[in-house]
Formats: C-alpha cells, sequence, structure tokens
C-alpha cells in the first residue's frame, strides 16, 4: 500500500474519531483513540515510535518521538492546539527526515471540521 492510500485510510479514521469526539480534549484523548482505529482497520502501527538523533556517527536519544508511525510508511503528528504554527510543521518534518519517511499527517483536532486541520508534510518527491 503507498503513503498515499494509507493517509487517505487515516484521514477518514481521524474524522470518525473527530465526529465522536469533537474538539476540546486532550491530545492525549484524541491519539489513543486515533491509535485504536488504526489498528482497528488492519493497519500496523507503532505509538510513540522514538527516534534517535545520529549526530557524527553516534547515535543519541534525546526523546524524540512520533505519535503514530503507520506501516512504517506515514508519521501522523497529532495536536490539540488553537492553531497550527511552523513549530509544528517542523516538528513534523523533522521526525521524518530522521526516519527518512515520505509523507505525513499533521492533524489538529482542535477545530470545528477536522478537514481544516490537516496539513500534509511532504518530505521529497513522492
Amino acid at each position: 500500500m503507498t503513503e498515499q492510500e494509507i493517509s487517505n485510510i487515516v484521514i477518514g479514521l481521524g474524522i470518525e474519531v473527530h465526529k465522536a469526539l469533537g474538539p476540546g480534549l486532550l491530545e492525549s484523548a484524541y491519539k489513543e483513540c486515533l491509535y485504536y482505529k488504526i489498528l482497528k482497520s488492519g493497519l500496523y502501527a507503532e505509538k510513540e515510535k522514538v527516534m534517535p538523533l545520529i549526530f557524527e556517527e553516534v547515535k543519541l536519544d534525546v526523546g524524540y518521538r512520533i505519535d503514530i508511525l503507520v506501516d512504517n510508511k506515514l508519521v501522523i503528528e497529532v495536536k490539540s492546539v488553537e492553531e497550527l504554527t511552523d513549530v509544528h510543521m517542523a516538528q513534523t518534518l523533522t521526525y521524518m527526515k530522521l526516519g527518512q519517511y515520505k509523507l505525513g499527517l499533521l492533524m489538529n483536532f482542535n477545530v470545528i471540521k477536522l478537514k481544516d486541520g490537516i496539513k500534509r508534510v511532504i518530505n521529497g518527491a513522492l
């Protein structure tokens, strides 16, 4: 399955979670529910995937964690904030670069319609 196909499925699952819960909850609630829905759909996912930083051939565990990694291809960064900022985009792109992933979804659940809170992040060409 391609990154695009996986992202379409995940966006649909995110919409289901958002319709059920609405805006205003903590990020952790949305992350847990989305993770559950992804697993239930039959996709493989890892939650809080550790991303080490390699600096001058030294592997450093500095606490970077991808919220959800789907099928070892799609990075999902879950937020529940007033507004997504450039810092959120940079964080998602950093995780993608560290793991050499091509596609990411930055999903802000603190919106009226989830489609308005989703940003696709591309690392290189798809």
